[in-house]
């Protein structure tokens, strides 16, 4: 990994925020933030995808080509995912790194009792999601996610660049501003891979146990530890 190109701070995020929301344009705006992130700060970028497609990684191989995209690879993870990632990383200009959790699925269900997910999902997520991204991106100072806006009450508020306290870094959120027009009409215009669970109702998706398809017109983050009061795994909160 190559030196650090540019301290990240508060300010330096604050900055790159205010610069980059006025974009009305979102393929102008992602393509923006993606080349502003991959030239401040080099090797020491990389982003994360959950590989439900390859949206984020189609417009980050075209403003900063070779990027990495981490994955967290849970254990728990639908075939269609695995074949997802496999197929991004053939075809874009990419380098995908999938990441595992210190203990696998079977040492976990040792310890701590089989189906952990079902009876504690937040400490299933930390152990299996949580802790493994952080782990990976102590090595980075900045970091990308696919998080829009429209996809939950708890993404409202979501920045294009952030600063990412909890783990002092940047963040950017390239895809903030989209709506599922927007990433619709993308997907086909430049044939983006996309999980085929998306065709049968997966609106989110996450590990196996945890999700479900959803509704038409039911809430897209509503197929996640579906009966539960959680809508998030802990990686962006």
């Amino acid at each position: 990994m190559s030196a650090t190109l540019v301290e990240p701070t508060p300010e330096l995020a604050a900055e790159a925020d205010a610069r980059f929301e006025g974009i009305a344009d979102p393929v102008e705006q992602a393509l923006a933030v993606l080349r502003w992130a991959g030239e401040t700060f080099g090797d020491s970028f990389a982003i994360t995808s959950s590989m439900a497609d390859g949206l984020l990684a189609h417009l980050a191989s075209r403003a900063h080509p070779g990027v990495q995209v981490v994955f967290l690879e849970t254990g728990y993870h639908f075939a269609e995912t695995i074949g997802t990632r496999d197929w991004i990383a053939s075809v874009m200009d990419v380098r995908v790194l999938s990441v595992t959790a210190e203990k696998t699925v079977a040492e976990q269900d040792a310890e701590f009792g089989p189906a952990l997910h079902d009876r504690d999902p937040d400490l299933c997520c930390a152990m299996r999601k949580v802790q493994p991204l952080a782990r990976t991106l102590a090595g980075f100072d900045a970091w990308g996610s696919g998080v829009r806006r429209d996809e939950a009450d708890t993404r409202r508020g979501t920045k294009v660049v952030d600063w990412d306290a909890k783990r002092g870094m940047v963040k950017v959120n390239p895809l903030a501003a989209w709506t599922q027009d927007d990433v619709d009409g993308y997907v086909a215009a430049h044939g983006v891979p996309v999980n085929p669970l998306v065709d049968i109702g997966y609106a989110s998706i996450g590990c196996a146990p945890c999700t479900r398809p959803v509704a038409p017109g039911e809430d897209p983050r509503a197929g996640r530890w579906a009966g539960r009061n959680k809508v998030e795994c802990g990686l962006h909160t």
